[in-house]
């Protein structure tokens, strides 16, 4: 029968001396032999399981579930409860991972062409990727409401005009109208401003909001802070009297 010593052991399994050593002290590939020295001495039946513990390793399965494994009279009964509870935990790990992945995606591409960077703005960055989501459900509801005025507009008008009923195109307008004020104030209740100079995050007033040139991200106001006029960044914000 053939003997190995650790760092044969080692080699064979491409891992460290220390490795094998550290697979003894936790119990799970003790050596089947000592020198009269004191060296470790392991056999072709500790060569294998030394390889299966590696592999387990392999697909991280903890040092203990693997001790657990090892030690069950009927692996068979345990070995599947132990690869599911991992592959619940490398698919949480993954999804984590694909998460950050999206965040430095969206990171790179907002600091993209940004010649002057301070750590105001990426506080600022942070702030409207953390609360992106919040925002876009605002403007998917803004979006929902508007295409259904539309259609009530649309339907009501083509009624009167086909039929020469025109009620319904004034009951429909007046809707339209209030669920045009609503969404409006609403819109302006869950959005705030980043002021690219000073940082500031506020909330001007909804005249100025409703008459201030814009593109999708940004709006042309002055920060109440610093006075700077152009066009800030904008961003989902509840103002916490709002709350209360």
């Amino acid at each position: 029968m053939s003997n190995y010593t650790t760092g044969e052991m080692a080699k064979l399994c491409d891992v460290s001396v220390r490795t094998v050593q550290y697979y003894d002290d936790r119990g799970i590939l003790v050596p089947s032999d000592l020198t009269e020295g004191g060296r470790r001495l392991y056999t072709e039946a500790d060569l294998k399981k030394l390889k299966i513990i590696c592999f387990l390793r392999s697909i991280d399965l903890p040092i203990n579930s693997i001790k657990e494994l090892l030690e069950e009279k009927n692996p068979g009964s345990v070995i599947s409860i132990l690869l599911e509870q991992q592959e619940e935990i490398l698919r949480s790990e993954m999804k984590s991972r694909q998460e950050k992945l999206q965040v430095l995606g969206e990171l790179k591409s907002e600091l993209k062409g940004n010649d002057h960077i301070s750590v105001e703005s990426i506080g600022d960055i942070a702030h409207i990727m953390e609360n992106k989501k919040k925002l876009n459900k605002v403007r998917a509801l803004v979006i929902t409401v508007g295409i259904f005025m539309d259609i009530v507009e649309v339907a009501t008008l083509l009624l009167w005009i086909s039929k020469g009923i025109w009620w319904p195109f004034v009951v429909g307008m007046s809707i339209v109208v209030a669920l045009g004020v609503w969404i409006s104030v609403y819109y302006y209740k869950h959005t705030m401003y980043i002021c690219p100079q000073c940082h500031e995050i506020f909330r001007p007033s909804l005249k100025e909001v409703f008459f201030a040139s814009h593109t999708p991200k940004t709006r042309k106001l002055t920060c109440p802070k610093c006075g700077h006029k152009g066009f800030c960044v904008e961003t989902y914000g509840v103002k916490e009297e709002e709350n209360e």
